[in-house]
């Protein structure tokens, strides 16, 4: 334990008891030495203004209790030093948002961590500054997340205005919301869509206009939405109906081994040192493109379908690199 895990467990002990505990006994349940000990009580004492009593007949400490009875508490909000580092990395999280995402609503809360962690006692001053959080490709989300937030959580349908990427057009759609999904860096709105009966996803960037209704939304099962969300690969919502067989060379193995592509997949290594991996999927799209950033290191064995997207997508690209016909001829020619 630190310095702040034993004065948290200090004051626990002495909280815990009406009674004067002997200083031995209470070095031996902080389990350091009287000198540290001794530093322990006077920083809770002097610093943090616990009403600490010595009992020289016992040779003992305990808290006296206030005027009406009641026992001390420790001031404000009061951390172990792990729960400590989990806001660390939680105050990094809330400044890698989108700047204004969310300030009305988690502004105070980032303010109070801020002033935790600055606090002279504890020294996390700079602790912030050495956790980095890395986005990659992350998009704005609009103007709209407000509005489709707000629609999740206070349970009310949403009237939206929303531009389709794959279709490049525009539809309007009324939805009972029932997830915010932040995914790859980007934010993505889980609803039920009224009109094509069904759940569907909405990137939240696309949204063009939004407007909270009156009528409830619609509520579907944790238990359904699961099964539809998570049981295909990434942000491709739909019950899987196929496995893709993914073999990756020894080399790439040790990579791929380790990571997590699906919560349904299973892998094994093969006997040539090779990876095989298999993930229940729906809507290929996705699986696709990180397929291909895999290149030459892996091979789609099953489904044959998806195993000819692969094939097209690469003699596609590899296309791209090839010289114009005749060119050499014409650089030639006088």
């Amino acid at each position: 334990m630190d310095k702040f895990d034993r004065i948290y467990r200090l004051h626990h002990i002495l909280a815990g008891r009406r009674t004067p505990i002997a200083f031995e006994d209470l070095r031996e349940r902080l389990g350091c030495s009287k000198a540290t000990a001794y530093r322990l009580i006077h920083a809770l004492e002097h610093y943090l203004g616990a009403p600490i009593e010595r009992d020289r007949e016992l040779d003992g400490f305990r808290y006296r209790l206030d005027p009406e009875g009641r026992a001390f508490e420790l001031p404000g909000l009061w951390f172990s030093a792990q729960e400590l580092q989990a806001l660390i990395v939680f105050q990094r999280l809330l400044q890698s948002l989108e700047p204004g995402l969310l300030d009305g609503h988690l502004s105070p809360l980032a303010k109070r961590l801020d002033e935790l962690l600055q606090h002279q006692r504890l020294g996390l001053g700079e602790a912030g500054r050495r956790i980095r959080i890395l986005g990659m490709a992350a998009r704005p989300t609009g103007d709209w997340f407000q509005v489709a937030a707000g629609g999740v959580l206070q349970r009310r349908r949403l009237s939206l205005r929303y531009h389709s990427r794959s279709r490049d057009e525009t539809i309007e759609r009324t939805v009972s919301p029932q997830r915010l999904t932040h995914y790859r860096d980007n934010w993505y709105l889980d609803a039920w869509d009224h009109r094509r009966r069904g759940l569907r996803s909405f990137s939240v960037d696309r949204i063009r206009h939004a407007v909270e209704l009156e009528e409830p939304a619609q509520d579907i099962a944790e238990r359904e939405l699961d099964e539809h969300y998570a049981s295909a690969y990434g942000i491709f919502a739909g019950k899987a109906n196929k496995t893709a067989v993914l073999r990756f060379s020894p080399e790439r193995a040790r990579w791929v081994a380790d990571e997590r592509w699906h919560p349904e997949q299973t892998g094994q290594y093969l006997t040539d040192g090779r990876y095989e991996l298999r993930i229940p999927y729906r809507d290929s799209r996705e699986l696709v493109m990180d397929i291909l950033r895999h290149g030459a290191e892996v091979e789609v064995v099953a489904p044959e379908g998806l195993r000819d997207e692969v094939t097209r997508r690469l003699a596609a690209a590899l296309e791209k690199y090839r010289p114009p016909e005749h060119a050499e001829d014409a650089e030639d020619a006088p």
